[in-house]
């Protein structure tokens, strides 16, 4: 057995005295518990004894350790256990259960069953809660991709009426945060009452309440339209994509009026972007007017932006209040991109056993009463199974 790797030594943060107990795959409920350990909970992940389904996922090191699932479950402990047999199982229920106060909270994305359902848990502890992540609101499986195509985003994205995917996993992403509020608002009120609940979450559902949220289901319902794909511009206001002459990228935006001023001074282009306004007969001190004259003002704007280097554009644009910025790879985001690196106090080296020596983000939220602990790293599978066993109780 592995040395426990985050043995829980008092941790700083808004959330120290927590303790949660994951029992996660993939993306939301993972990174829900990292959210969480970021800000001082202790976060006690259970897997079956070779790991998760999520254990070997890309992107890999060359001799296979898997890099996202180190980098979603940065400062955690770790906890394996033969939980397709009933003592597994048992073992999983005295961890979830055991008293004290801030635990007896678990997360989930897989079925609750047997012994780990809600019923018999909360039998054992009445306080407890468990955030439960399903795919579709009626308990059927669905993942990212397969509540994406569905979203309608797809349609709107590219130039085409073809669907594109994007890469991002936004429905993950946003479940994943989705969990840690509705934990924290159960936690809550258990504080205020001592009750505990069973509180559930579709992925689908979350889907469906950011295109609501968004406004595109009143869109179709009110004015009978769907949002069009327009590639690289923004819809309903100015902005887009433009190539320099160093072969780069940029995106440029101007939602506001003052915005767009800003960019008519950085570029030098002030008079002539308001004569292709007057031309297109666009009122350019509107969003609307400036999304309608967009291929007009693209067409001042593409020679200025053609006729430049990257760090030309950076220079004439610094100090300006325009909004823009270029278009990176992973590669030159860490490679180039002063935020992505140890100035930025969000972000620390952190060795990570069996993969090496690598800069790491922690939190991106920043409290001025409550220091937020730095990156930690994920712990090797099952590091940490005696200890917590016997804490519990049930050391063998």
């Amino acid at each position: 057995m592995p040395p426990s790797s985050n043995a829980p030594e008092p941790r700083p943060g808004p959330l120290a005295g927590l303790r949660i107990v994951e029992l996660p795959a993939f993306v939301a409920a993972p990174l829900a518990g990292m959210t969480l350990a970021q800000l001082g909970a202790e976060v006690i992940r259970i897997d079956p004894l070779r790991g998760g389904m999520d254990q070997h996922r890309w992107p890999r090191t060359g001799d296979g350790a898997s890099l996202y699932w180190a980098s979603l479950n940065k400062g955690k402990r770790s906890v394996a256990l033969p939980l397709d047999t009933p003592e597994g199982q048992r073992a999983a229920a005295d961890i979830i259960c055991a008293a004290g106060e801030g635990g007896g909270i678990v997360v989930t994305n897989l079925p609750a069953r047997g012994l780990l359902s809600y019923d018999l848990l909360s039998a054992r502890r009445p306080d407890l809660i468990m955030m439960r992540l399903l795919g579709n609101h009626d308990g059927s499986p669905a993942v990212d991709y397969s509540v994406n195509c569905a979203s309608g985003f797809p349609h709107a994205t590219g130039a085409t009426e073809a669907p594109v995917n994007h890469v991002l996993p936004a429905w993950d992403i946003a479940a994943g945060l989705y969990l840690t509020t509705g934990l924290l608002a159960a936690e809550r009120r258990r504080q205020a009452t001592g009750e505990g609940q069973e509180v559930t979450l579709a992925l689908s559902d979350v889907m469906l309440a950011t295109v609501g949220n968004l406004g595109y289901l009143a869109d179709v319902q009110i004015n009978g339209v769907s949002r069009e794909p327009v590639g690289n511009a923004l819809y309903g206001a100015f902005g887009r994509d433009f190539a320099t002459s160093d072969g780069r990228s940029v995106m440029v935006v101007a939602i506001t009026t003052r915005q767009f001023d800003a960019l008519g001074r950085a570029t030098g282009l002030t008079g002539k972007l308001r004569l292709a306004g007057e031309l297109v007969d666009a009122d350019l001190t509107t969003e609307g007017g400036r999304y309608a004259a967009r291929h007009a003002l693209a067409a001042v704007l593409e020679p200025w932006f053609a006729a430049r280097t990257l760090a030309e554009v950076r220079a004439a644009f610094a100090g300006s209040g325009a909004l823009w910025g270029p278009y990176q790879t992973f590669r030159q985001l860490v490679a180039e991109d002063e935020r992505c690196s140890p100035d930025n106090p969000m972000f620390s080296w952190i060795e990570q056993p069996g993969i090496g020596t690598y800069l790491a983000p922690g939190s991106p939220l920043s409290f001025s009463r409550d220091p937020v602990p730095p990156a930690r790293p994920a712990p090797a599978l099952g590091a940490d199974t005696q200890d917590v066993l016997a804490a519990a109780g049930q050391a063998r």
